[in-house]
C-alpha cells in the first residue's frame, strides 16, 4: 500500500490536468492572421487584490496536499517499520529452527550413547559375571581333585600303618583271650 500510494498519488481533477503529458492538448492556429495597429496608450495600472480574496487563494501545499501526503507517509513508514519487525522475526525462524534442531540432535545423540553405553555395560557386566561363575565352578572343582588326590595319598601312606596297628591290637587280643581260656580249662 506504501508503494502503491507513492506510485499512483490521489489528485484533485482539477490538478489531475497539470501533471497530464502528451498530445492531448490541442492548438489551435488562426487561419487568418489579422493586423491591427494600436495607438499608444497609457498604460493600465494594476488592479488592487482585497486581502480576504487573498486568503481564499489555494496554496501551493495545499493545491498538493502535501500535508495529507506527508501524515499518509508517517502512517506508511511506521506500517513498514512494523512489518519489517514482523520480517526480522520471521527471517530469524530458520534460525532458531536450526538452533532447536541441533539441541534436540545433540540431546537424542547424548541420550542414544548414554543408551548404548548403558547396555555395553550391562552386556559387559552379564560377561563378567558370567567369567567369574565359571571361574568359581573351575576353582571347586580343582579344589575338589586336589582334595580327592591328597586324601588319597595320606590314606594310601596312613593304610598300611592302620592295618599293622589293627593286626597287632588283634593279636594281642587273639593272645589274651587264648592265655585266658587256657587258664580257666
Amino acid at each position: 500500500s506504501f508503494v502503491t500510494n507513492l506510485l499512483n498519488p490521489i489528485i484533485d481533477p482539477g490538478m489531475e490536468s497539470i501533471f497530464t503529458t502528451g498530445s492531448s492538448t490541442s492548438t489551435m492556429t488562426p487561419s487568418i492572421m489579422i493586423t491591427t495597429t494600436t495607438a499608444s496608450q497609457p498604460p493600465i495600472p494594476p488592479t488592487p487584490i482585497p486581502s480576504d480574496v487573498l486568503q481564499t487563494l489555494l496554496t501551493f501545499a495545499s493545491v498538493f496536499r502535501f500535508e495529507d501526503r506527508v501524515k499518509l507517509l508517517e502512517v506508511n513508514f511506521s506500517e513498514l517499520r512494523r512489518t519489517n519487525q514482523s520480517t526480522e522475526f520471521i527471517s530469524n525462524i530458520p534460525g532458531l529452527v536450526h538452533q532447536y534442531m541441533y539441541q534436540e540432535m545433540t540431546e537424542a545423540v547424548r541420550e542414544a550413547v548414554q543408551t548404548q553405553t548403558d547396555r555395553l555395560q550391562d552386556s559387559i557386566q552379564r560377561e563378567n559375571d558370567e567369567f567369574l561363575r565359571t571361574i568359581d565352578d573351575n576353582m571347586k572343582k580343582i579344589i575338589k581333585e586336589l582334595v580327592k588326590s591328597q586324601v588319597k595319598a595320606q590314606v594310601t601312606r596312613i593304610l598300611p600303618r592302620i592295618g599293622e596297628s589293627v593286626n597287632a591290637q588283634l593279636e594281642a587280643e587273639v593272645l589274651t583271650r587264648s592265655s585266658h581260656s587256657s587258664r580257666t580249662s
